[in-house]
């Protein structure tokens, strides 16, 4: 991650606060692998722009009606392909 968008910075209910997902939501999908916030020294959870993005994300795709399940496969093959087009872009200089 690149510049201050991977730098974490928000607690867990400034996160939820911006992003409009509860608290306890943030908490399932961190569970569920979907997101990855990082942590202080002593646990507690840290969020960073290109989490919140994520978050986002998510949301956007749950109100499109997929189920927890769903939104990991989308995500995988999201970043995925975000992957092999960063690769590709680096093959071509």
């Amino acid at each position: 991650m690149a510049g201050s968008r991977g730098r974490a910075v928000y607690a867990i209910s400034v996160a939820a606060e911006l992003t409009g997902a509860a608290v306890q939501n943030l908490r399932v999908y961190e569970r569920r692998g979907l997101v990855a916030p990082s942590r202080t020294a002593g646990g507690t959870r840290r969020y960073s722009e290109d989490d919140l993005t994520r978050v986002r994300r998510i949301l956007v795709l749950l109100e499109d009606g997929l189920n927890l399940a769903g939104v990991a496969m989308v995500l995988d093959l999201e970043d995925d392909n975000a992957r092999l087009r960063a690769r590709l872009a680096r093959d071509r200089t």
